[in-house]
């Protein structure tokens, strides 16, 4: 019974943790400090890892679907092939998986050590509000890091995509980055953006904060000590690359069915 209940008490307090960050949204301001700390740890220092597997993944999907475009004469396609599957797939997939290993883990880590070295309730001792104070400015730093890196992905996948179809299929970069124009011109209903833009960024937006409330409820709910953190931090980084995959699939039925 342990194994049943354990993981729907771990659901119910995530979600309980993410209300508590929008009851207290507002106080994201007079947290900036700390705010401006996560932007820089959860971005800038995984800035690269992102920029070299999104070129990464464009040159591999050029080439791939290059070839067998080529086969039947195609590859001028290969453009659309790359926008469409940078924008709407791989860079705000990519990019979410990254900072579940990367930001993630570091998070439940760093609040996991807090936890069991009583950091948090030396907080709750002095009547600090260890929601306002921990967890607000990480869940909004992964909230605008995860859809800025996504557009950085995207950007990179398709550069390193026409200098793979130039290099090797031989398509002009001119024909190549028109392709792409053409493939994300579709306007979305909403918002004035391009809507296979539009909808990556939508995901990335929502794996920043799944990513972030995740991370921060395992944490929190570390008992005992190094062996704890240790299983907590993998606790975290498995359970937010599930929910990553699922809610991938979710969005693109939402998004992209007929």
């Amino acid at each position: 019974m342990k194994e049943i209940f354990e993981p729907i008490q771990a659901a119910g307090y995530r979600v309980d943790l993410f209300l508590r960050v929008l009851a207290r949204l507002h106080h994201t301001l007079k947290r900036r400090a700390l705010l401006f700390d996560q932007l820089y740890v959860g971005g800038i220092k995984v800035l690269h890892v992102v920029l070299l597997v999104g070129v990464s993944m464009g040159m591999v999907v050029s080439l791939q679907t290059g070839i067998e475009l080529a086969r039947i004469g195609q590859q001028n396609s290969i453009g659309t092939l790359v926008a469409l599957s940078m924008t709407r797939e791989m860079g705000p997939f990519i990019t979410a998986i990254i900072l579940a290993a990367a930001t993630g883990s570091s998070l439940a880590a760093e609040l996991g050590t807090m936890s069991v070295s009583e950091e948090l309730d030396a907080l709750e001792v002095l009547s600090v509000d260890q929601t306002s104070f921990l967890v607000v400015p990480r869940v909004v730093a992964l909230a605008i890091l995860c859809p800025t890196l996504t557009i950085l992905c995207d950007a990179v996948g398709i550069i390193g995509g026409g200098f793979v179809a130039h290099s090797q299929l031989g398509v002009e970069f001119s024909l190549y980055y028109d392709t792409v124009l053409d493939a994300i011109q579709e306007p979305a209903h909403l918002i004035p953006l391009p809507k296979d833009v539009y909808c990556g960024l939508f995901k990335a937006f929502v794996f920043g904060i799944v990513i972030s409330v995740i991370s921060c409820a395992a944490g929190i709910k570390t008992r005992g000590g190094a062996l704890a953190v240790g299983a907590a931090t993998r606790a975290a980084v498995r359970d937010s690359i599930i929910l990553v995959i699922i809610l991938n699939y979710l969005m693109t039925w939402m998004f992209y069915r007929q």
